[in-house]
């Protein structure tokens, strides 16, 4: 239904999150604490989850020290059980899920020729599984029936292309490339039913599953390679996390958008 009607809101109320609830998994530290806080900040409810109680733990009180409604659901989102227990009692505690952000991931690195087949399958399990099974159990228990939703896949720039060749993590890549495209076939799939799906594709931030790289290649090197010659930090996810939360994006469905300081604009990534 159009709005063309209705008198245009101040963009301050665009961006307003007051009176929604989302649902944050890989939550606990990292990208996933950083779009909680930029989503709380907004006013809105915020439930976490991740494997570890104690991580969530204390991510929830730096959260609520913040002035943010949030709390926290430990589950495995790498295991079909734990995701329909995680949506079951967020949904139980705290009402419907306005927002989901599928975040959890895992990376694993080795020549693809030697590569693991027990690592291969953790990572699919974990980065593109545990994103279907958690946005197929949200959207059938609280989104399609209200018509209304917003999902937030986070991405990486890893599956928009290959790698340098010391970067050797083929599973990761693929994973990402496949949440790209999932991304585009939820939206096109479940936009008539009121629900807006997008990702973010970050570059290089600091994080516990970038620390080996960082150790390695070091982050002024991986730094001048950006246009933007930096790696990006602990607010730079908070803009288009909140964008594509809100009725500010109300008018985009589908789309990747890579935050990246530029990298993924060079000729070849």
């Amino acid at each position: 239904m159009s709005d063309t009607n209705k008198s245009p809101r101040k963009v301050q109320q665009l961006f307003d999150l007051t009176g929604k609830t989302a649902l944050v998994t890989g939550g606990s530290r990292g990208l996933g604490l950083q779009i909680a806080h930029a989503l709380g900040e907004a006013g809105a409810k915020v439930v976490i989850s991740s494997r570890k109680a104690a991580d969530l733990e204390q991510a929830v009180m730096a959260l609520q020290d913040a002035g943010i409604d949030a709390r926290w659901v430990a589950a495995d989102a790498g295991k079909a059980e734990d995701i329909q227990r995680l949506a079951n009692e967020t949904l139980e505690r705290v009402g419907d899920v306005d927002i989901l952000v599928n975040n959890a991931g895992a990376t694993w690195g080795a020549p693809a020729v030697e590569h693991p087949l027990d690592a291969w399958d953790k990572v699919m399990n974990l980065n593109v599984r545990g994103y279907f099974l958690l946005s197929q159990a949200i959207a059938k228990a609280s989104m399609i029936p209200r018509k209304q939703g917003r999902i937030i896949n986070v991405a990486s720039i890893a599956g928009l292309g290959g790698n340098p060749p010391f970067m050797q993590t083929i599973a990761y890549n693929t994973s990402k490339g496949a949440v790209v495209n999932f991304t585009r076939a939820l939206a096109c799939e479940w936009g008539h039913l009121g629900i807006r799906v997008n990702a973010i594709a970050p570059g290089f931030f600091p994080s516990k599953m970038t620390a080996g790289l960082m150790s390695i290649a070091g982050e002024d090197n991986i730094a001048k390679h950006a246009p933007l010659l930096r790696i990006g930090d602990d607010e730079d996810l908070k803009g288009a996390a909140l964008l594509f939360a809100s009725d500010a994006g109300k008018h985009i469905t589908g789309q990747i958008l890579p935050v990246d300081g530029g990298v993924s604009a060079l000729v070849g990534g």
